[in-house]
């Protein structure tokens, strides 16, 4: 009798630690560690979105920017960045960075639209396919992507 007693009390502190160990793990497992930060670009909006319209035009359809720039002409800028992590208490890596680029000219109409992204370390425009050259744009939009990493 003491014998399965003893069973008994093995048996269930086996089923308690295996419990505990499984309500302990369950928050790792399955878990989607894909988040968006900052703007999300919707291609529908961004179409309507035509060179010559007015300012108050694209604020209307694209919303209020992450943050704007008036150094060589004027600019707004979505910023969107994509993070994943396999397992939830690890630090997430960076997968995709946009940057949207409204540029304006001095009447206040668009005068073009940028999206840059990250493509082998270099700041990309995946509108023209070009990677700009020297100039306050790229040190810009160079700077704004390492500050994004360093707080990332």
């Amino acid at each position: 009798m003491a014998r399965n007693l003893k069973l008994s009390a093995n048996i269930a502190a086996r089923l308690a630690f295996a419990f505990g160990l499984a309500v302990g793990l369950s928050g790792c497992l399955g878990y989607d560690g894909e988040v968006v930060h900052g703007y999300q670009i919707d291609q529908h909006l961004l179409d309507q979105v035509k060179i010559g319209s007015s300012a108050e035009q694209a604020l209307i359809v694209m919303g209020t920017p992450s943050t704007t720039s008036t150094v060589g002409g004027d600019a707004w800028y979505y910023i969107e960045q994509k993070t994943d992590r396999t397992v939830q208490f690890m630090d997430p890596k960076i997968t995709d960075q946009r940057v949207l680029a409204i540029y304006f000219d001095k009447d206040k109409k668009v005068e073009r639209i940028a999206n840059y992204g990250l493509k082998d370390g270099k700041v990309f425009d995946f509108v023209s396919r070009t990677t700009p050259t020297g100039g306050a744009e790229s040190t810009f939009l160079t700077g704004l992507f390492r500050s994004l990493l360093r707080f990332g």
